[in-house]
């Protein structure tokens, strides 16, 4: 789990992924105990815990129990997550109707956050596509001499060519997106990745297969 510097106050932090500055991180620990987002509460997180016009979402929008994921682009457990996790979540809750999956960034440092702004620029019914495929390689372009060039080659497959993502790179409402993203998950309480929300209970760090399945049969009627 990478945990993010918090730099005097949420405002600033964002605006210093905004302007490409490297967040440091803090040596990964074990996920803590969950926490309760909505009992606590006020209008604004409440409103935040439910589907926003832009989020991405997988699944029936109408299932009953909602899963939001606060992930980073760069961080290897959300690679594990998104490679090793979501597809047995996928066959058992989301594909069945009883999941939605809503899919945030919440970008540690300048590289994620530019990731995170390609992946905005893809078609509405290839996102998941390009997350995924972003993921998939995350081992060998995160850690390129130039790691946006390096995403570049696989994603070509998704229409997202050299252009294309020049042009998405510039675009100030696919960076807004982003931010906004983040913003709403440090509202949230969240500050580190992955973070998942079930339901309004915050559960930060590294979840299993068999945790998360535990966790949802409880909540299905």
């Amino acid at each position: 789990m990478r945990n993010i510097l918090i730099v005097a106050g949420g405002v600033v932090a964002v605006a210093a992924i905004a302007a490409g500055v490297y967040f440091g991180t803090r040596p990964p620990a074990a996920g803590p105990a969950p926490t309760a987002v909505a009992a606590t509460a006020t209008p604004d997180k409440s409103a935040l815990l439910a589907v926003q016009p832009n989020d991405h979402v997988l699944g029936d929008p109408n299932a009953p129990i909602t899963l939001i994921e606060y992930a980073s682009l760069t961080c290897p457990h959300c690679a594990h997550f998104d490679t090793e996790i979501l597809p047995e979540l996928k066959k058992k809750w989301i594909d069945t109707g009883k999941v939605k999956l809503v899919y945030r960034d919440f970008p540690l440092d300048q590289v994620a956050a530019k990731a995170a702004q390609i992946a905005e620029c893809a078609a509405k019914d290839r996102y998941f596509g390009v997350i995924d495929l972003i993921f998939a390689g995350q081992r060998t372009w995160a850690a390129a001499a130039d790691p946006i060039a390096e995403l570049a080659k696989p994603l070509r497959i998704a229409g997202l060519g050299e252009a294309e993502i020049k042009a998405c790179l510039a675009n100030e409402a696919m960076s807004n997106a982003v931010i906004s993203d983040y913003k709403s998950g440090e509202a949230l309480g969240v500050n580190s990745t992955p973070t998942l929300i079930i339901n309004g209970q915050l559960y930060p760090g590294a979840r299993s297969v068999e945790e998360l399945d535990g966790l949802f049969g409880k909540l299905v009627k």
